[in-house]
């Protein structure tokens, strides 16, 4: 018995869209297991932190836990470059920083595209880069500072402890004229302890590393890296303010997944993470440890693809002009 024509064709028709009605299906039961969230850091950093916080805040909305995994090395890529490598599921995300997703692809030869290799998930938080010395330092103001530089070349000492600090330093120096020594360190723990035992002169860091010391008077503070000053130390000035526009910048974090991913999990994920930042008491968290969260309109992965980008179109040539490379 011949089948007919049109159900031959009615037949075929649904054969050929299973694929899709699967791929539907199993963004729908998503996530039917625990999520694992890499962390490009070693456990206790300041990004592991954060990491730490956001899946207790996400888990309730997406029903599952969020495993962490830590995987240091080569500021960041390398954890970066197993989120690169993991199957576009959903079930493998990475919290990382503007270092490790645009920073990363100016520094390093690299075996994955920051900007093409990843699905923006949602910007996170952010946190200005400040510039802060010890409390003996004889200058009193940023002006001042950058006079007594430059009237004492190569004598100062600057502690960094990340490549997008160093990057700040190098155009904070080509900006002012001015010349010191850099003692890099690992950790910021090891940096803070340092500036405050009057070890090293001064240091550009994270408002969040530095923040605690701020707030307890241990060291002089010159100024934010912000657009604007931050609501969690309104007294300090930017250095827009005090001339020195160049010098704007600001970390951020944020959540990416593997290239691929389908976009009804991104907007799953997106969708907690926006739940999680919305919650008074991580908020609060959050400023206690220094972090401002991105407004509700800048979280989507929209928005984060448009920032990634803008980011490495101004610095990707400022790190090529001035030849740094990581140490």
């Amino acid at each position: 018995m011949k089948c007919p024509r049109r159900n031959f064709l009615r037949l075929a028709a649904g054969v050929a869209a299973l694929p899709a009605l699967t791929r539907i299906m199993w963004a729908q039961a998503y996530p039917a297991r625990p999520i694992t969230m890499v962390v490009p850091f070693p456990a206790g950093g300041a990004t592991d932190v954060l990491a730490r916080l956001m899946v207790e805040r996400m888990r309730g909305p997406l029903g599952q836990p969020i495993v962490i995994e830590n995987i240091g090395g080569a500021d960041g890529s390398v954890g970066v470059g197993r989120t690169a490598r993991a199957r576009p599921d959903g079930y493998t995300i990475c919290l990382g920083v503007d270092t490790t997703f645009v920073l990363n692809g100016a520094y390093y030869s690299l075996p994955y595209d920051v900007l093409n290799d990843f699905e923006p998930i949602s910007a996170l938080v952010t946190g200005p880069i400040v510039l802060v010395a010890r409390k003996t330092m004889p200058a009193e103001s940023l002006s001042e500072l950058i006079a007594w530089l430059r009237a004492h070349p190569n004598q100062a000492s600057a502690g960094m402890n990340a490549l997008v600090i160093r990057l700040v330093a190098a155009r904070f120096q080509k900006e002012t004229g001015t010349q010191f020594t850099i003692v890099p360190y690992r950790a910021a723990s090891a940096l803070v302890g340092d500036l405050v035992a009057g070890q090293i002169d001064f240091a550009f860091g994270t408002l969040t590393t530095h923040l605690p010391q701020i707030r307890a008077g241990r060291y002089k503070v010159y100024g934010v890296g912000g657009e604007t000053r931050s609501a969690l130390a309104p007294e300090i000035p930017t250095f827009g303010e005090m001339g020195l526009p160049a010098i704007t910048f600001s970390n951020w974090f944020a959540l990416f997944a593997p290239k691929g991913t389908p976009k009804d999990i991104i907007g799953r994920l997106s969708a907690a993470a926006a739940d999680g930042l919305a919650d008074p008491a991580m908020r609060s968290r959050l400023a206690e440890l220094g972090y401002e969260a991105f407004p509700r309109e800048r979280q989507t992965p929209e928005a984060l693809a448009a920032l990634q980008r803008a980011d490495a179109e101004k610095w990707w040539p400022i790190i090529r002009e001035l030849g740094l490379k990581p140490e």
